[in-house]
């Protein structure tokens, strides 16, 4: 009987993924792995809301649940708070958000989480998996980078996680941007122009009131600083996060959309194209993000 409804299970996934495939044929198909319920947004929020509104189909995972990141509340409470901000999330972007059920502040790069890391990026069919780089201040977020790289090649291997039927196709594998140095920076080898969605990409943040305004600013110590009102919470986050646009990532974006564009955008998110999995030309990732037009 067991036997029967795992072969049921496996045929109803080749099934959805063929599906898939059959819909989606110029669509992207992108996966997003963050370590928090939280990280996705602030990498990748505008790029996401873009891809959105023009049909393709993005997906957010959250390898940990989140159950550390607050200064007063802790365990399944807070775990179950930051679950249904993701969801708000996933409205107000237009994407899925899924969370694992790892303990925040714990994870580490095994087996386990692994495949389901593999697991994920095979039941979204992706084209495109982004994650952190796996040299970053938090060590969740340097095992999620870890992760996502030791599944890069397992995914297309039908004998791991074989539950979940392998893919056909190599997909894309980027990092998401990030100011570290060492051992080497990060090179903005995509950029994508956000600046008609930053507001929405700030209002993703702001579903996060567990974070942005209570947690960041306790372990910042500027809690002090947050407005109390919903209104000027928000004007104050889009003013927070309103930094001026790094040279390197101005100088790259003319590649992507040209001098005039390039010269007059205000925010921007990057990418840089990661050594595994597939290794695209300047026609691919445009077929992938075609809001990359000059």
């Amino acid at each position: 009987m067991k036997n029967i409804k795992w072969l049921l299970s496996f045929l109803l996934i080749i099934f959805c993924q063929s599906l898939i495939a059959q819909n989606s044929k110029e669509k992207s198909r992108i996966i997003v792995i963050g370590a928090h319920p939280d990280d996705c947004e602030y990498a990748a929020g505008g790029t996401a809301a873009l891809l959105s509104n023009m049909g393709h189909a993005v997906k957010f995972v959250a390898v940990t649940n989140g159950d550390a990141g607050h200064q007063t509340m802790k365990g399944q409470e807070l775990a179950a708070r930051r679950y249904l901000e993701t969801q708000e999330v996933a409205k107000r972007l237009g994407v899925t958000y899924d969370v694992l059920d790892n303990h925040d502040g714990a994870l580490l790069p095994t087996l386990e989480v692994r495949l389901q890391i593999i697991k994920k990026i095979r039941e979204w069919n992706a084209d495109v998996v982004i994650a952190p780089r796996p040299n970053d201040y938090h060590p969740d977020h340097r095992y999620t980078g870890v992760l996502v790289q030791d599944a890069a090649y397992m995914v297309e291997v039908p004998n791991v996680a074989p539950e979940v039927p392998a893919l056909r196709k190599t997909p894309v594998f980027l990092y998401a941007q990030d100011h570290f140095q060492r051992p080497n920076p990060f090179r903005p080898d995509i950029v994508v122009d956000i600046s008609n969605v930053y507001e929405r990409k700030i209002s993703a943040i702001d579903a996060h009131v567990s974070q942005f305004y209570e947690w960041m600013p306790w372990i910042g110590r500027y809690e002090k600083d947050v407005p109390a009102g919903k209104e000027e919470r928000l004007k104050w986050l889009m003013k927070f996060y309103d930094q001026p646009m790094k040279a390197n990532i101005r100088k790259a974006m003319v590649k992507w959309h040209g001098i005039e564009k390039a010269a007059k955008s205000k925010y921007a998110e990057a990418f840089e194209v990661c050594e595994y999995g597939a290794q695209p030309n300047e026609a691919e990732i445009r077929r992938l993000f075609p809001m990359l037009i000059k």
